[in-house]
C-alpha cells in the first residue's frame, strides 16, 4: 500500500539563522555602544545572515573604532536614502531597531548565538562542497587531498577563522608588535620568542619567533637531530600555562609536536633519556648499567612522563598530511613549537611529472604557510650537499642547502651545525711527528665544542655561537663565557 506523500519532507530547508536576535543585538548597540565591546572580539560582519544587517554592523564597527558614536542618526548618514531596508526607509528601520533593543546584559549571549549559527552555516557549506567535489572529482584529485582540504577548512573554522582572516589594519599590527615587545620586556631572559635555553643562541636570535620557519642543516654526524631534540625537550620541560586577561595561555616554554620521519619514537625517547639521566644511549640500549644508574634512569623517565612532548613517527608522509596532523594536535592538545626531522623525507602532493626540486619547493612553501597559519615556530631539519666535503674549510654555507634554493628563500632563519672535532679525527697524523703535536693541540681546543652558524636571520643579526657537545649523551649545552659569540650584522 502506497504511503501518502509527506510534503514537509520536500520543503527546502533554510540555513540556520535568527533574524530577530540580529535585530535586537543591532538595536542594543545603537542604543548603548558599550554593547559593541562585549561582542566585537568574536562577532564579525559576515556572521550576520542578511545583507542589510551586515552593512549596518560594518558601519557601526567603523564608527565606534574611529572614536565616534554609532546611533540611528549617525549610521543613516552612510546608508543611501533611496535603498530601503526590509521595505522601510533606512532611518525608519534603524529607529525600529533601537526601539526594540533589550538590556545590555543580553549582548554577549545574543552575539554567541549569532556566532554559533554562522558556524553551523559554514559547516553546511563545507559539507556541501565535500559532497559536490566527491561527485565531480577529477582523476588527479585523490580522496586524501580532499580530506586534507576539509581538515584545513575545519581547523580554520575551529580557530574562529584566524587562518584566513584577510587584511588587518596597520593599527592592529602595531598593537600586536607593542604587545610582543612588552611580553619580551617582562619575560625572564627578555626574549620575544620561545627560549631554547641555549643562552648565546637565545641572545642572538631572541628565542624562537612565532610564525617563523627555522631550517637547521648539517652534514651527517654533526648532531643536528641531537640539537633539535635538546631544544624541543627544553621547551616542553619549561612549559607553564596560566590565565592572561582571562584567557588560558602559554606563559613559558611550550607544547611541542615532533615529526620523527627517520627515527622511531622509542629511539627519540632513548636519546632524551640519555641526556637527562647522564647514561649514554648505547648503554641504555644494551642494558649495560649499574643498579644505581638504573634508579637514575627510572627517576628521569618518571619526571618526563607528564611533559607536553608529542611524537609522530610516521615515515614518508606528505606535507598535506603533516599539516593536517599539526592542526589536529593544536586543536586537541595545543601547540607552541613544531619540529620536522627531516625535510627531505617529506613528500609533496604527488603531481604527475613533478621534479624533486619542485617537490621540495612545495614542501618548504607549505611549511612556511603552516607556521603562519598555526602561529608557531617550525624547526625543519635539512641535509647538506656533499660539496661541503670537497672544501678545505668545511663550514657550511647557504649554497650547500640540498636540492632547492627555495629552502633558503622560504626560511626565516637558517642554522648550520658544525663540529671541527669530527673532521680533525679523520686526519690524525702519525704519532710523534710535528704534525701530530699541532693536530693534538687543535683537537684539545675543539674537543666537545660545536658551532651553530646563524647564516640567515630575516629579522636579526647573523653570527656563530659555540656550544658544548657531549657525544655519548647526545647533549648540547652552554659553554663557559670565555668562548664567546661571534656576531656579524647584515
Amino acid at each position: 500500500m502506497n504511503q501518502p506523500l509527506d510534503h514537509t519532507a520536500l520543503e527546502i530547508r533554510q540555513a540556520p539563522h535568527n533574524i530577530e536576535i540580529e535585530q535586537q543585538l543591532l538595536g542594543l548597540i545603537l542604543v548603548n555602544n558599550e554593547a559593541f565591546y562585549r561582542v566585537s572580539d568574536f562577532l564579525k560582519t559576515d556572521h550576520f545572515f542578511i545583507e542589510p544587517h551586515r552593512r549596518i554592523y560594518d558601519l557601526i564597527t567603523k564608527l565606534i573604532r574611529s572614536g565616534k558614536v554609532a546611533t540611528p542618526s549617525t549610521v543613516k548618514t552612510f546608508l543611501p536614502a533611496d535603498q530601503p531596508l526590509a521595505d522601510l526607509a533606512p532611518v525608519e528601520y534603524l529607529t525600529r531597531l533601537a526601539a526594540n533593543a533589550t538590556t545590555i546584559i543580553n549582548a554577549e549571549d545574543y552575539g554567541r548565538n549569532l556566532f554559533d549559527l554562522a558556524m553551523r552555516r559554514e559547516l553546511i557549506t563545507i559539507g556541501e562542497d565535500l559532497v559536490n567535489e566527491s561527485y565531480d572529482a577529477t582523476p588527479d584529485m585523490t580522496p586524501r587531498a580532499q580530506i586534507e582540504g576539509v581538515e584545513r577548512r575545519l581547523y580554520g573554522l575551529a580557530e574562529g577563522g584566524a587562518a584566513s582572516q584577510g587584511f588587518v589594519t596597520f593599527s592592529d599590527a602595531l598593537t600586536a608588535s607593542v604587545e610582543m615587545a612588552d611580553a619580551a620586556f617582562h619575560r625572564a631572559g627578555a626574549l620575544s620568542g620561545i627560549a631554547t635555553h641555549l643562552t648565546d643562541l637565545d641572545r642572538l636570535m631572541g628565542g624562537l619567533q612565532r610564525s617563523d620557519l627555522v631550517v637547521l642543516a648539517g652534514r651527517p654526524a654533526m648532531g643536528k637531530t641531537s640539537l633539535v631534540t635538546n631544544i624541543g625537550f627544553a621547551v616542553a620541560r619549561a612549559y607553564r600555562a596560566g590565565l592572561e586577561n582571562g584567557v588560558n595561555k602559554t606563559l613559558d616554554g611550550g607544547i611541542v609536536g615532533f615529526f620523527s620521519l627517520e627515527m622511531s619514537a622509542e629511539q627519540l625517547a632513548t636519546r632524551i633519556l640519555a641526556e637527562q639521566s647522564g647514561i649514554s644511549s648505547s648503554l641504555i640500549r644494551r642494558g649495560a648499567f649499574e643498579e644505581h644508574q638504573f634508579q637514575d634512569l627510572v627517576g628521569a623517565a618518571t619526571a618526563m612522563q607528564t611533559l607536553p612532548f608529542f611524537i609522530d613517527q610516521t615515515g614518508g608522509i606528505s606535507i598535506g598530511a603533516l599539516a593536517a596532523r599539526a592542526r589536529r594536535l593544536k586543536r586537541q592538545k595545543g601547540l607552541d613549537l613544531l619540529i620536522v626531522d627531516y625535510l627531505q623525507l617529506l613528500s609533496g602532493s604527488g603531481k604527475p611529472g613533478a621534479s624533486r626540486v619542485n617537490e621540495i619547493t612545495e614542501i618548504t612553501t607549505g611549511l612556511k604557510a603552516l607556521a603562519k597559519e598555526l602561529e608557531v615556530p617550525i624547526i625543519a631539519l635539512s641535509q647538506l650537499s656533499r660539496q661541503v666535503e670537497n672544501r678545505d674549510d668545511k663550514r657550511p654555507q647557504l649554497a650547500d642547502l640540498r636540492e632547492s634554493g627555495s629552502i633558503e628563500q622560504d626560511a626565516d632563519v637558517v642554522l648550520f651545525v658544525y663540529r671541527e672535532e669530527y673532521y680533525l679525527q679523520a686526519r690524525k697524523p702519525p704519532e710523534g711527528s710535528q704534525e701530530f703535536f699541532e693536530w693534538e693541540a687543535k683537537m684539545e681546543a675543539c674537543h666537545g665544542v660545536a658551532e651553530v652558524i646563524v647564516a640567515k636571520q630575516r629579522h636579526g643579526p647573523t653570527g656563530t655561537v659555540k656550544l658544548q657537545f657531549e657525544a655519548e649523551l647526545t647533549r648540547f649545552g652552554n659553554l663557559a663565557p670565555e668562548h664567546g659569540t661571534a656576531v656579524s650584522y647584515e
